[in-house]
């Protein structure tokens, strides 16, 4: 079955669903049968039933306090965890979407409006009727993205006063009802009230996007300040193993460090940041971790080569990484990434020096605009993917809601 104006391979269309009349989807992940969506512009996430793929149905909208975005979760057994900060958007702080990525939050954000800042519980276990447990007030600017696959800790970016964007915070997230700070990481020069002065290193925009672990190990994305490894052994203090930097000459924008430890490699996707790929390509990095203190990159992912994406309008390039999260399909010779205007991507890296592009999914141009941002084009921008263990995708988009595809390949 094929969806009319998309183009695809490999990749069969199941369905497509408007969440409830709020199409704008970030993070999506699917738990127990049910797919659990961040918004971008509506301020809370919605629960959307997919146990038949083939009818999916919006079954609740949780909302966040006004003016504030839960556009990022989390979800393990019947906790769900939810970011909360500024809608950034709704409040007009930018002239240009380009702005966002242009300078630290502290020094481009200037809010006068209330809104939520930290990090909200859910209780889903009737999860057509989430239930909240608790709130961690982080203060400053909030909570940004979450990496919690169980356990005591939780792995969160989040602007607190004093630093100039997002650093990396470890809640203790035992107790969902009180949540707790358990520690702090930071690339120095981040602490403005501490007298630090950020690096011409850091480019445009040094902030940690989130960290993923495996095992012991963690991984961490920081835009323009590059990515790190880190000992977890003791996880509320993590130590540094290794910092690398690929901008300057790349464009930066260090977004999902998906690790791979069967392979011991790292896929890290670069966002791209520019509408019409203004600041150049970004790319998807696969790097060899085999000593951690040494990280060395070997190869790209294939760059979308189909028609012109830099031309077609909006941004072209990485977004998100499927991240093998537990009870979802967890492979390492296959990647699913978003590729913004170029829809779904799907990567074989059984050779890692030589990855292959082997199915694909470009959705056509969304029917309506919801965008909140200045000058929004009439384009897709495909935001995050989710694959289960029988190989179904779940593809969200800033505008055009949440499609539901088969993978097909091998």
């Amino acid at each position: 079955m094929t969806y009319p104006g998309a183009a695809a391979n490999n990749v069969r269309f199941l369905s497509r669903c408007d969440q409830g009349g709020k199409p704008d989807g970030v993070q999506v992940i699917v738990h127990n049968g049910y797919a659990f969506i961040g918004h971008m512009f509506s301020d809370g996430f919605s629960v959307v039933d997919v146990r038949d793929p083939l009818k999916p149905n919006t079954v609740a909208f949780v909302a966040a306090p006004k003016d504030t975005r839960s556009h990022h979760l989390q979800v393990h057994g019947d906790i769900l965890l939810a970011v909360n900060g500024p809608n950034i958007w709704a409040m007009q702080q930018y002239a240009t979407q380009t702005d966002y990525y242009a300078k630290s939050l502290a020094d481009s954000v200037q809010i006068a409006q209330p809104f939520g800042a930290g990090i909200r519980a859910f209780n889903i276990s009737k999860p057509d009727k989430p239930r909240e447990l608790g709130f961690l007030n982080t203060g400053g600017l909030g909570a940004h993205r979450i990496w919690w696959a169980g356990g005591r800790y939780a792995y969160v970016s989040v602007h607190f006063d004093g630093f100039i964007d997002h650093i990396l915070a470890v809640v203790d997230v035992s107790d969902p009802a009180n949540m707790k700070l358990g520690g702090k990481w930071w690339l120095p020069g981040m602490h403005r009230a501490g007298g630090e002065t950020p690096p011409a290193s850091f480019g445009k925009r040094a902030a940690l996007h989130h960290l993923i672990s495996a095992g012991n190990i963690g991984y961490a994305a920081w835009r323009d300040g590059g990515y790190t490894v880190h000992d977890l052994s003791d996880p509320a203090y993590p130590k540094l193993l290794s910092h690398r930097n690929n901008h300057p000459p790349f464009g930066g924008g260090a977004h999902t460090p998906l690790p791979l430890p069967g392979k011991k490699l790292l896929v890290l996707a670069d966002e791209a940041t520019t509408s019409n790929c203004a600041n150049g390509l970004a790319y998807t990095w696969v790097i060899d971790v085999r000593e951690p203190s040494n990280p060395v990159s070997i190869a790209t992912l294939p760059t979308p080569t189909e028609e012109d994406y830099c031309k077609k309008g909006a941004k072209f390039g990485p977004h998100n990484l499927h991240e093998n999260r537990p009870g979802s399909f967890q492979g390492e010779d296959l990647i699913f990434a978003t590729y913004h205007n170029a829809g779904l991507r799907i990567y074989d890296l059984r050779n890692a020096f030589a990855p292959k592009q082997i199915g694909y999914f470009v959705p056509p141009a969304p029917e309506k605009i919801v965008d909140q941002r200045p000058n929004p084009a009439k384009v897709i921008q495909s935001c995050d993917v989710f694959v289960d263990k029988n190989g179904v995708m779940y593809l969200t988009d800033t505008n055009a809601g949440l499609y539901i595809l088969q993978y097909e390949g091998k």
